[in-house]
């Protein structure tokens, strides 16, 4: 059942968090689960993120500037409670287990087998709560040869077939400059913890016996894999290979097969992404750029003939954006509706009106220096739902800054408890 969060404030009936009621124990670290339990939160699960005590997730100490903690941490972490826990020492897998009887969601963000060596396996977890959705992120999933091995995003990226297709084809494969292995399998893993959520409302998911033996009940399991989420981006190539025996190769800033459909220079430096492989689209660009006989030439009267002279419809495009300056190019484009864009750093993304008119930073005031506190923006939620709102709280918390609130307040442990498991280092 839904459990109140009492950080979560009242919202009306009207305009509750979809997922509001729901508690989430996130067991993860690095960037991937813990993006599930970010999504998650955004909606209005309330997520207790377990870490170690003394150290907590690694990532509070990537790309620091100058302030200790990350701004990378504060955006994977938004509205989480964070406590201290070892859940190895056995006292804290006791712990651990009280945490889930009163959870909805288990995140298991580490190598298959971890919950197990623990003493914590579906059964024994389905034993504490069998209505518990126990969703587990890995490299390489809970099956398969593979299924042991280490996997961070990049290893994902590159197995997944990714980075064999990032960059050009005269230069090694190179990486796209995010976490993108990592953000994906967040992604579908917090889509599968929603569908499992769903399923137990139906009453689809109840009661699981994987095992063919009755009365042996388990926990509804969401396995998602790295390398099966990048490669989940690969559209048909393989099929491209099975039908025809074409491997996919490296194309740069071109798109195979589809063509115009670049990168181009301006006359001021700048480059603009230009996007007219439609029919009509074509014709468009081609009326823009003083070239109308290009769209009835015969060579060009399709997509799989402006394919074949990919290269000579960019000479043509080329020239003609190096002509004129980008801003110019972009309003005539933009006139014509032809689709079009200039490539954005950091910069131009925190500075753009239409990113500020629809809400596209999220942002929350953090320390981005010693006693300096600045407001700064973070991804929003991409799904907006018209009857249910997002939920915005705070950046990502101090280590450890609700355990005393997750053991007082929703386990009931009293004082004395706390103190012990405070003495010992359990917490």
């Amino acid at each position: 059942m839904p459990h109140p969060d009492p950080g979560a404030g009242a919202p009306t009936a009207q305009r509750r968090p979809v997922l509001d009621g729901i508690r989430v124990v996130e067991l993860a670290s690095y960037i991937a689960a813990p993006t599930a339990g970010r999504i998650l939160a955004a909606y209005g699960a309330e997520v207790i993120k377990v870490e170690r005590p003394g150290a907590g997730d690694e990532v509070r100490r990537w790309h620091t500037n100058r302030e200790e903690t990350s701004l990378l941490w504060r955006s994977v972490a938004r509205n989480k409670k964070s406590m201290t826990l070892d859940w190895h020492d056995p006292e804290g897998r006791g712990v651990l287990l009280d945490l889930v009887r009163h959870a909805d969601v288990l995140l298991d963000g580490f190598r298959p087998g971890a919950l197990e060596r623990a003493g914590l396996d579906p059964k024994v977890l389905a034993e504490v709560n069998p209505e518990l959705v126990l969703v587990r992120v890995s490299g390489f999933g809970q099956s398969g040869p593979y299924r042991d091995q280490a996997g961070f995003g990049s290893v994902a990226e590159a197995i997944g077939g990714l980075r064999y297709l990032t960059g050009y084809p005269d230069r090694p494969p190179t990486r796209v400059g995010i976490s993108l292995g990592d953000s994906v399998a967040g992604i579908h893993a917090a889509l599968g913890a929603v569908l499992a959520l769903l399923a137990r409302e139906r009453g689809t998911g109840r009661g699981r016996t994987p095992t063919g033996v009755p009365g042996l009940p388990e926990v509804q399991v969401v396995d998602v894999a790295l390398y099966e989420a990048v490669y989940s981006l690969l559209d048909s190539v393989v099929a491209e290979y099975q039908a025809f025996g074409v491997v996919r190769q490296r194309t740069g800033t071109s798109i195979a097969g589809i063509a115009p459909s670049n990168t181009y220079p301006c006359a001021d430096g700048r480059f603009v992404v230009i996007g007219a492989n439609a029919d009509a689209v074509f014709a468009r660009l081609t009326a823009v750029m003083g070239r109308p006989e290009l769209a009835t030439d015969p060579r060009y009267a399709d997509a799989v003939g402006r394919a074949r002279c990919a290269e000579e419809l960019d000479g043509y495009v080329g020239r003609w954006t190096q002509s004129l300056a980008a801003d110019r190019v972009l309003a005539l484009l933009a006139e014509h509706g032809v689709p079009a864009t200039p490539i954005y750093d950091a910069t131009d993304l925190a500075g753009d009106p239409h990113f500020a008119a629809r809400g596209t930073h999220e942002r929350y005031s953090v320390a981005v220096g010693p006693g300096c506190v600045q407001e700064v923006g973070f991804p929003a939620p991409v799904a907006r739902l018209s009857h249910a709102p997002t939920v915005h709280r705070w950046a990502g918390p101090e280590l450890g800054e609700h355990t005393e609130d997750v053991l007082c307040g929703l386990l009931g442990y009293d004082e004395d408890r706390v103190g012990q498991l405070r003495a010992t280092g359990v917490v």
